[in-house]
């Protein structure tokens, strides 16, 4: 029976992409995705933990985002589909290293990084005003006051 090698991540960019290119023209790109969780400890605290992933794109998706056709920066909610690849190499030390990435088919911009200072919806951020004290509704004629006729 085939074995199934399938990896399925939604982050965000650690870095902008950066583009290797080699002396055939094939392009390579590199990029870190941070995913996170939030849990509860064993005192009732909220903590949250990131996992860093090292991820790789070659062939027409790298050529893609290589010359622009994929505009994907530092922050980038993004979905990244691929498989697990594991490697070995020898530093300059001479010591023998492990690497683990994913080696990403498909990579989708859920939502772009956006300062603080903006909204989601590229507008100027400005908070909500405070509330008046003491401020109560009024009756709106397009809203009427159904009172107590609740079905039920």
């Amino acid at each position: 029976m085939a074995g199934l090698n399938k990896v399925i991540l939604i982050g965000r960019l650690g870095r902008n992409p950066e583009v290797y290119t080699s002396d055939s023209g094939n392009k390579r790109i590199t990029v870190s995705l941070a995913t996170s969780e939030r849990y509860r400890d064993k005192e009732d605290i909220w903590k949250e933990q990131t996992d860093w992933h090292n991820i790789v794109v070659i062939g027409n998706l790298a050529n893609d985002i290589a010359e622009g056709r994929r505009n994907y920066s530092k922050g980038d909610l993004m979905y990244v589909e691929g498989k697990l690849r594991y490697r070995q190499y020898t530093n300059q030390n001479g010591i023998l290293c492990n690497v683990t990435e994913i080696l990403a088919d498909r990579m989708m911009q859920l939502s772009p990084a956006r300062p603080a200072t903006q909204s989601s919806y590229g507008q100027p951020y400005t908070p909500a005003p405070e509330p008046t004290p003491g401020y109560v509704p009024q009756n709106n004629p397009n809203f009427p006051d159904e009172g107590n006729d609740l079905p039920f």
